[in-house]
């Protein structure tokens, strides 16, 4: 009797799961979500959202650049996404002279929009089922090298027969652990232009104190265009080329929002491990993401330690110092989290009554899969602590890699004759100059001494590198520096007289040839561990979802597209937070954001314009119709890593926000869904576009818009007439 209670609650706790939690793939909304969405409060049609025949909601969304996700909000192919998103570009574009970052970038102009350097888009053309094709090969007695040789060549198959002779990037992946498959075929444009970047006392305010934290006040967003051939067709950089006129654009409500809006994100989620088990997170919490986080941190100080010096080393930093000090946040967050949370407490709930399941007669096969898998986190704790150091280190000590890859390219170039040699050398030299453009010498040797000693310092011997610890951490700077890969002179010198005794004999790539090695050998070591734990997982997901036929199971993110829904939400006030007057909390304004400025400080200086135009209420059509200006705004929608700038559409498919980071009470959320405090921090749309009009008078970006307006929506008070004084030049 006790068991048949334990699995009646656990099935019945799943079976009210809140609608809000879940990322869906778009080809299953009609048969799992299509209902509950319209109950919700959704006015389109599955068809609508997710069509391959007909424009959908689908074709107005990118993948940005592989890490972020974009929207198409016109029809000349303007794109909008997260400040944080276009960082790096803006970055690469900005010299000490003409430094886009801190003051910003808008082109008044067609022409004025410029090549954003190795950046590409990815539009979804349509996405399949494979999983009986592919699980009809598979077998669970199966080593993990035959599995893995089958699945291999079915995606060879596959992208064969869908890509078109080249026309589409087609991509195959496992869900639910290895027990699904599908692909998804894309189309890539890698003409992308930047449009518009609001400065970074706008884009990036409140810095890292506010990052993962509620209220914010932030302006994360930038704008870019996709660009193609005059067909409409993929085409590498040409000035000839043309705006893209998509299949779909989002377009724009300025009709505001209120808690219990319909609210639908889609976008590109990196990875979550929702159905990781307690075993997996207590690894995690006690003893990887510290590590993560005490590496991070060591790299970040000795970033910091060179941007603060030099304003060049500062602009081509910046984009790696924001990536790992967003991490080291949120791996610190998500420990917090944990703990304070109660969430392996919650896993282990859920594993007991899974285990009373397993006992039932006829589910043998899933009985004793848990204790494998608590067995296989006992053998591997040491070296997945030693791959979150390793990795920190591989990371952000620049010449490690810059000695492996370079070295193939040299190693070829000098097995040439004349000829061949002539041919290469122009690929060479650029690929020797992007390499070192924008490498700080001085700051890449201090960051390989630091990461090595801590390495030395915190890792297991018995699961180290061996290369690794016996290098000399207080002096491996002199090494590098006296490699052929110390700088681009060097490299350049190389070229001119190639000896491959040289390179072979280099000390710089002798350790990254070394640490690559041991890598390998540490991965083979584990083969059959490894092996066997997926095998295990694989079962106990199966197992799950078997014991929960009438729970609607969502995969794990894997950075293919997702829908999320959910509504416009408000969190607890906080005594120990500044709510600026709000009691709503939904939303933010710019008397929050004006009310937070810090005149001449890192994070929380802003530009005097904005404070003018506050002061004046300048807000033109922008403003809510209860008279504030709206700045960011709460919803439960469901997102992880890789959903920044992802669209915040409301029910009738009109963009209201963009979204760009989640709430420190649920940074566990990868792992677990936390339904009373889990929220999506989102730039309200009406302050994107206050920005470009009001602030920047890029009023023509507005133009190309489509916006929906109602009776509440402010009248346009056109161009602001609030000038403020510019800066004044110094003197020579």
């Amino acid at each position: 009797m006790k068991r048949i209670f334990l699995l009646f609650t656990f099935l019945l706790g799943f079976a009210q799961m809140r609608a809000d939690e879940g990322m869906w793939l778009l080809m299953l909304i009609k048969r799992l979500n299509g209902v509950d969405m319209q109950k919700e409060g959704l006015h389109l049609t599955p068809e609508e959202i997710y069509s391959v025949n007909n424009s959908s909601l689908k074709d107005a969304i990118v993948s940005f650049g592989g890490f972020c996700t974009g929207e198409i909000v016109s029809d000349k192919g303007l794109i909008f996404t997260n400040h944080h998103c276009g960082y790096g570009a803006v970055a690469a574009a900005s010299t000490p002279e003409k430094d886009y970052l801190k003051n910003g970038f808008w082109a008044m102009k067609d022409k004025d929009e410029f090549n954003a350097k190795d950046l590409y888009v990815r539009f979804l053309v349509r996405m399949d089922d494979a999983t009986q094709r592919i699980n009809s090969k598979l077998n669970e007695n199966m080593s993990g090298a035959d599995r893995k040789a089958v699945i291999e060549a079915e995606t060879k198959a596959i992208q064969t027969e869908n890509s078109e002779n080249g026309k589409y990037t087609v991509v195959v992946k496992d869900f639910f652990n290895g027990n699904e498959f599908y692909y998804f075929v894309y189309q890539d444009y890698k003409d992308i232009r930047l449009v518009g970047a609001p400065p970074s006392s706008i884009g990036k305010f409140g810095g890292d104190t506010d990052n993962w934290e509620w209220p914010r006040h932030t302006g994360d967003f930038t704008v870019f265009r996709v660009y193609a051939d005059a067909a409409g067709n993929p085409a590498e950089f040409k000035p000839t080329n043309v705006p893209l006129k998509p299949k779909h654009f989002l377009p724009v409500s300025l009709k505001g929002i209120k808690p219990g809006d319909f609210s639908m994100i889609l976008g590109y989620p990196g990875r979550t491990n929702r159905y990781l088990t307690s075993y997996g997170i207590d690894q995690m919490v006690t003893k990887d993401y510290p590590a993560w986080v005490e590496a991070s941190k060591m790299a970040m100080d000795v970033m910091k330690k060179f941007m603060d010096k030099d304003k060049a080393t500062q602009l081509n930093y910046a984009s790696q110092y924001a990536s790992v000090a967003n991490y080291w946040k949120n791996r610190q967050g998500t420990i917090d989290a944990v703990e304070k949370n109660g969430t392996i407490a919650d896993k282990r709930e859920i594993e007991n009554r899974y285990k009373e399941w397993s006992y039932q007669p006829g589910n043998e096969m899933y009985d004793g899969v848990l204790e494998q898998i608590q067995t296989y986190y006992q053998q591997v704790s040491d070296r997945n602590t030693e791959r979150n150091y390793a990795s920190i280190l591989t990371r952000n000590a620049k010449y490690i890699s810059i000695a492996y890859q370079l070295a193939p390219m040299l190693d070829s170039y000098a097995k040439q004759d004349l000829a061949g040699r002539l041919a290469m050398k122009s690929k060479l030299e650029d690929a020797v100059k992007n390499t070192y453009e924008n490498i700080n010498t001085e700051l890449e040797g201090e960051m390989l001494n630091s990461l090595v000693n801590l390495y030395q310092t915190k890792v297991n011997k018995d699961v180290a590198s061996p290369t690794l610890m016996s290098l000399d951490a207080k002096n491996l700077s002199t090494v590098a520096y006296a490699s052929l890969f110390a700088n681009k002179t060097s490299v350049s010198n190389y070229i001119a007289n190639p000896d491959r005794l040289k390179l072979d004999s280099d000390p710089l790539l002798k350790i990254a040839k070394g640490i690559s090695a041991d890598q390998k050998a540490s991965g083979e070591k584990f083969i059959k561990v490894d092996d066997n734990f997926a095998k295990n997982n694989r079962l106990f997901l199966a197992g799950l979802m078997k014991a929960m036929p009438e729970k609607k199971f969502y995969p794990d993110a894997n950075s293919t597209m997702r829908l999320t829904y959910g509504t416009v939400a408000t969190l607890p006030i906080r005594t120990d937070r500044n709510y600026f007057g709000i009691t709503d909390n939904y939303y933010t304004d710019m008397t929050g954001l004006v009310g937070k400025y810090k005149a001449g400080d890192e994070e929380f200086d802003l530009p005097q314009r904005v404070i003018a135009l506050h002061n004046a209420k300048d807000y033109g059509m922008y403003a809510d119709k209860a008279g504030y200006m709206p700045v960011n705004f709460l919803s439960d929608n469901d997102i992880t890593g890789g959903n920044s700038g992802s669209p915040v559409i409301d029910a009738d498919g009109n963009l209201i926000g963009i979204a760009f980071d989640g709430n420190s009470e649920a940074l566990s959320g990868d792992i677990v869904f936390e339904e009373e405090w889990q929220k999506t921090i989102n730039v309200d749309i009406r302050f994107v576009l206050w920005t470009i009009d009001k602030y920047a008078g890029a009023r023509r970006l507005v133009d190309e818009l489509k916006l929906v307006k109602d009776e509440n929506t402010p009248a346009d008070t056109g161009a602001s007439k609030i000038r403020t004084a510019a800066p004044a030049k110094k003197k020579k």
